[in-house]
């Protein structure tokens, strides 16, 4: 049976220097619909979400001992896609149950938007991040 998906929610982009890149995407007219900051290994990160109609990119910036990571890669730094989802739990479940793997040992939460979001990734064939995620 599908996985049913209602569109796309968002591509994640990874930056550098979070503030040039909310410049940089403002200027072609998106605007910030949502900031907030994460915690990961310890150390803080920070996300925008920036939206022009329906189209949404997550801009994050990694903590400062991960951003050279990021500085290092090649031709382009799209890290995920996201598929919006109306039950992550139940996504989840069909497809643990239909032989994906998921990275994560269950749906992981955080605090962006008004009452936070639950996600999930799978990998591709290619190990593309395909992340499946319920804004609640």
């Amino acid at each position: 049976m599908p996985i049913k998906l209602n569109g796309l929610q968002h591509i994640g982009i990874p930056v550098t220097d979070l503030s040039r890149s909310e410049k940089f995407y403002e200027s072609i007219g998106f605007t910030n619909v949502m900031s907030a900051g994460f915690e990961l290994e310890g150390e803080k990160g920070q996300v925008a979400m920036m939206q022009q109609g329906s189209l949404v990119i997550e801009l994050y910036q990694m903590p400062p001992t991960q951003l050279e990571e990021v500085k290092q890669r090649g031709n382009g730094r799209i890290d995920h896609f996201a598929f919006d989802v109306d039950d992550v739990e139940a996504t989840y479940k069909q497809l643990k149950e239909s032989g994906f793997e998921p990275v994560e040992a269950e749906p992981v939460r955080l605090n962006f938007w008004s009452r936070g979001v639950r996600f999930f990734f799978i990998l591709g064939p290619d190990g593309e991040r395909i992340e499946f995620n319920q804004i609640l």
